[in-house]
């Protein structure tokens, strides 16, 4: 039976993994850039927990500092009872202040392993947004990459005598066509209508110099 499950497990990660390849040939760059948000969200998780051991250090921080005060405090609290011979009293502040000094000793172990976490976290974190920051521009060059690479191929189809490049060439030998249509249609408008003027001025002329 468990060899049954493992086969059926293969079979099916197999299938996960053809699939991932097939998409991967069809689209690399989509791929890319699906594998670059997924690193992007683990690097906001691990941020997270780096500003949660942040507050969790301040925190160690603020309890140690309680703890050393209290035994401060009972230290002094002792030497007055001890001094105006109150026994009872005494011995509870000696007490109290033991518990606050080994209290304020545990903190300080705990408070070291922490910041020492803190600052294990804080480098992986770094170097997780530096591996992030250089997978995306690795990534534009990639795209630039392909830009180039796509725009040759459609340059090559528009602009290489082959069968599949006759109607892309045909096409542009039809826009040339009606451009010079157009430009002698334009010409000979211009032409036309600066003979007009020239004659009139002409005209205008000879009229005057027969009046003289």
């Amino acid at each position: 039976m468990t060899n049954l499950f493992t086969r059926i497990k293969d079979i099916v990660v197999a299938d996960i993994n053809e699939a991932l390849n097939q998409k991967e040939n069809k689209n690399p760059i989509a791929m890319l850039n699906q594998y670059l948000r997924e690193c992007e969200k683990e690097t906001e998780k691990v941020g997270k927990l780096v500003v949660r051991q942040h507050q969790l250090r301040d925190e160690f921080v603020r309890e140690y500092a309680e703890a050393m005060k209290m035994a401060e405090k009972r230290k002094y609290q002792a030497e007055v009872a001890q001094k105006a011979g109150e026994t009872e009293l005494y011995q509870f502040a000696s007490v109290e202040q033991q518990c606050f000094e080994e209290q304020a000793q545990r903190l300080q172990g705990s408070l070291n392993q922490v910041t020492e976490q803190l600052t294990g976290l804080e480098r992986k974190y770094e170097e997780m947004k530096r591996k992030v920051k250089d997978m995306e521009i690795r990534r534009m060059e990639l795209m630039g990459r392909e830009n180039v690479t796509r725009a040759n191929l459609q340059i090559n189809q528009v602009l290489e005598a082959d069968a599949y490049a006759d109607s892309s060439f045909s096409k542009f030998k039809e826009i040339e066509g009606y451009l010079d249509r157009l430009e002698q249609k334009v010409n000979r408008s211009f032409f036309s209508s600066t003979i007009d003027e020239l004659v009139a001025k002409l005209e205008k002329k000879i009229s005057i110099d027969k009046k003289e």
